[in-house]
């Protein structure tokens, strides 16, 4: 019975953790999309709205291994698999940034606002 109680409450987690991926992982596409930062992929800038039809591209392919919002990160949106090139990101008023910097830094600020108050 405790057995079975503790599998119960480990899927429970397991799941919490996917739904909160999950949520975290639309969190930095709508970011991405409305951004007015330019999104460099191979040399070509393109704005959020392109950015993000490639980056769910590879999100989809690259699903089975992703099992947290810096897995998505790290599969989807710093680098190209093609040609191994960081992706970077272009704002303005800003210095030049990687993709992977850039959506980490937003990942941190989005957990501390979404974080239960204690």
């Amino acid at each position: 019975m405790k057995l079975k109680i503790c599998f119960i409450l480990l899927s429970l987690l397991s799941f919490n953790s996917v739904a909160a991926a999950e949520h975290e992982i639309a969190h930095l596409l709508k970011f991405i999309e409305v951004s007015e930062c330019k999104y460099e992929r191979n040399g070509t800038k393109y704005k959020g709205a392109e950015a993000v039809k490639h980056i769910n591209r590879k999100y989809q392919y690259y699903f089975d291994d992703i099992k947290s919002t810096e897995d998505f990160i790290k599969y989807a949106a710093t680098k190209s698999a093609m040609s191994g090139k960081h992706y970077k990101i272009y704002c303005p008023d800003s210095t030049v940034i990687k993709s992977r910097d850039w959506l980490l830094i937003e990942l941190k600020k989005y957990r501390q606002l979404d974080a239960p108050l204690l």
